[in-house]
């Protein structure tokens, strides 16, 4: 039987016997398998009978009152950057894929994840290396943004196949990363929740990188009570009940610099109205402008921090098979080749004084506010007639994400707006290492915006 698309809902189906994990994944692939749907653009690979076999012992124990972990027998997607033992790893890429040895050995967070009883359905499709904000992948497909498919639109990226999976009804939620935005733009297009921890709360081994520096890891999902469980299993931690607090005298800053340039109306409408609905709960918004904050586009005039790390990546796959790599990828990582040692080191010195000047600026309020994308999904048609198009899309779609990666600090984002709109997400941010009590302000916040919400 069908139940609730979020991971409590989903718990309390198992323990009561309502459904069983078996019946779970059997929906799941289901769905991915529904001819003339796009599970197959959506996943690059299954672990069908596995997952099945997985599911199986987990209804056992169940039935024989065996203890389980927080996500025993829910079944959720994985990225195609994180190492599942005896399967390929091969991060969106067709040249990867040509010559990928099969992991052997799970990655950290992929541990912690199967420890705690989590049924892995597939590898989902990504922008190739995960190096783009839209989702697009020429090699694989570009699954369809669910809110307007007659048109086409981005995904989101770089997790777009994760975002579809749990969009699509094809997985409880989803694991994906975050480098420059990769779990909350897919999320914010597609009306979901996504997470992004302080940079070096999760462990990355085994996971493919794209920036030493800047990449994390998160969760995609129905409900923020669902990111809160999947990170906190990922951390190693123990799950913590939630803090849920009226929104009567909480204080938040409106973050002006940059981040409210050029939005499209519908974004722009979409936060206004939420900022009134947390007003009238009680909430204190200030506007803030925070000069530091201008740092990250003087990073961006001497190119990016993330540039460079990936060209050390992949550099010597593009001397023998750049052909042979999405050409928009291609063009990106390749333009870090001329950034010199000096320009790095300036952007890592205007990096540490962006981080300490705004947390100066910032301290004294609960959370920052923001819209997550300064735009609404994009049509994927024009993107691809027009080189200039697309990267000045892809830019505004990284924007205000990317600027909370420079920082490192945990952001979440929350669908705000009506459900039959544009989607938009908004985007809380917190201090460094300040997780939970951004997942507790990201849920207090759904539930005052959101009240109809599961």
């Amino acid at each position: 039987m069908a139940v609730a698309r979020t991971i409590a809902a989903t718990r309390q189906a198992l323990m009561s016997g309502k459904t069983s994990s078996v019946e779970l994944v059997s929906e799941a692939f289901a769905e991915i398998e529904k001819e003339g749907g796009e599970g197959e653009i959506i996943f690059v690979r299954t672990f069908k009978n596995s997952a099945i076999t997985q599911a199986a012992a987990s209804d056992a124990m169940r039935k024989m009152g065996v203890p389980q972990g927080p996500l025993a027998g829910i079944p959720i997607s994985i990225k195609d950057l994180f190492d599942i033992e005896g399967e390929p790893t091969t991060a969106g890429s067709a040249v990867l894929a040509e010559s990928a040895e099969r992991a052997k050995r799970d990655a950290v967070v992929i541990q912690r994840l199967r420890a705690a009883g989590a049924i892995f359905l597939g590898h989902t499709n990504m922008t190739e290396f995960a190096y783009s904000g839209l989702g697009i992948n020429p090699h694989f497909g570009t699954p369809l943004n669910v809110w307007d498919k007659e048109v086409g639109r981005v995904p989101g990226g770089s997790s777009s196949g994760a975002a579809l999976s749990v969009a699509g009804n094809m997985a409880i939620a989803a694991i994906g990363s975050d480098t420059g935005g990769s779990v909350r733009i897919p999320a914010a297009f597609n009306r979901l929740y996504g997470f992004k921890p302080t940079t070096g709360r999760h462990p990355m081994g085994g996971v493919f990188p794209l920036s030493s520096s800047l990449d994390t890891v998160g969760p995609l999902a129905r409900s923020m009570s669902c990111c809160r469980v999947i990170d906190h299993v990922m951390a190693g931690d123990a799950i913590p009940e939630p803090n849920l607090r009226s929104m009567v005298g909480v204080r938040f800053g409106i973050l002006e610099t940059i981040a409210l340039d050029g939005l499209d109306m519908d974004v722009a409408g979409a936060f206004v109205r939420a900022l009134e609905a947390l007003s009238k709960g009680g909430a204190r918004l200030e506007r803030i402008k925070v000069d530091a904050i201008r740092n990250f586009q003087e990073i961006g005039r001497l190119g990016s921090i993330g540039g460079p790390e990936a060209y050390h990546i992949h550099r010597s796959l593009i001397a023998t098979k750049g052909q042979q790599i999405d050409p928009r990828v291609l063009t990106r990582i390749e333009a870090a080749a001329g950034i010199s040692a000096a320009d790095y080191i300036e952007m890592l010195a205007l990096q540490k004084e962006m981080v300490e000047k705004t947390h100066l600026a910032t301290r004294n309020y609960d959370a920052i506010l923001m819209p997550t994308v300064a735009m609404v999904p994009p049509e994927i048609a024009p993107l691809l007639e027009s080189d200039a198009l697309y990267a000045e899309a892809n830019a505004k779609a990284l924007r205000n994400t990317a600027l909370v990666n420079v920082l490192g600090r945990p952001a979440a984002t929350v669908p705000v707006g009506d459900a039959n709109a544009a989607p938009v997400g908004l985007m809380i941010v917190g201090e460094h290492g300040a997780d939970a009590m951004v997942q507790d302000i990201a849920e207090s916040i759904d539930l005052c915006i959101n009240p109809a919400s599961d």
